[in-house]
């Protein structure tokens, strides 16, 4: 499988939910679930562990990512992810990386590609 990385530099394919969505398990479903639930303290439930990765327009979309507002943008400005944005690193998008060193290592690595 390809890899997909999503708009703020999270790579989907490696996401958990994304992996349990691909292997249809809800064991591994309930396992992020509450894994979640303690990181984020959120009551996110099994059936909210359904996940087709960021750049899905429709269909499987974990409810954090459909309301995200990196993702809004970057498919507002027509982007494959903030790597290649004009505004790179916008303040939204820098408050986000932040807490996600692994994803601004990705978009960083995108950049020097470019």
């Amino acid at each position: 499988m390809d890899k997909m990385i999503a708009y703020c530099g999270i790579i989907c394919t490696e996401c958990p939910a994304f992996l349990a969505t691909q292997k249809d398990d809800d064991e591994e479903r309930k396992k992020v679930a509450e894994m979640w639930s303690k990181e984020f303290n959120s009551d996110i439930r099994l059936e909210d562990i359904n996940c087709g990765g960021c750049l899905e327009d429709e269909g499987l979309l974990f409810n954090y990512c459909r309301e995200c507002p990196i993702r809004k943008c970057g498919k507002e400005k027509g982007v494959l992810n903030c790597a290649y944005c004009d505004d790179y690193a916008c303040e939204e998008l820098n408050k986000f990386l932040e807490g996600v060193p692994d994803a601004k290592r990705t978009l960083e690595e995108i950049r020097k590609s470019l």
